[in-house]
């Protein structure tokens, strides 16, 4: 790999993760040497408070919710980043959405 990738790594309902697995692969995510729609989730809690004004997609204003989510991983080239991001907030059911890019470092192995 060379400094052309980057981590994004994004959390989302786990109702919602294989949409946006498939998005974000048909965005040209996740694509590693001769492999297509690379990706690796774990499952964990989000939680989260609505404060006035916002318009959540689950739980209500003022009151502090839980869903059962999934991070999912995927190394992708840099020159894609913009498209895997359109795909993300195109398909991702929150108002707000928890996502960082990290960058990859060049090894040999």
């Amino acid at each position: 790999m060379s400094g052309s990738f980057v981590k994004v790594v994004v959390t989302v309902p786990v109702t919602h993760a294989n949409t946006l697995r498939k998005a974000i692969g048909e965005a040209g995510g996740g694509k590693i040497g001769d492999y297509k729609h690379c990706s690796f989730s774990s499952t964990g809690t989000g939680r989260f408070l609505p404060q006035a004004g916002a318009q959540p997609a689950v739980g209500k204003i003022g009151e502090l919710e839980e869903v059962p989510e999934e991070r999912i991983e995927i190394t992708i080239e840099r020159s894609v980043l913009e498209e895997v991001a359109k795909a993300i907030r195109n398909n991702h059911p929150y108002e707000e959405i928890a996502l960082d890019v990290y960058p990859l470092e060049d090894i040999d192995f």
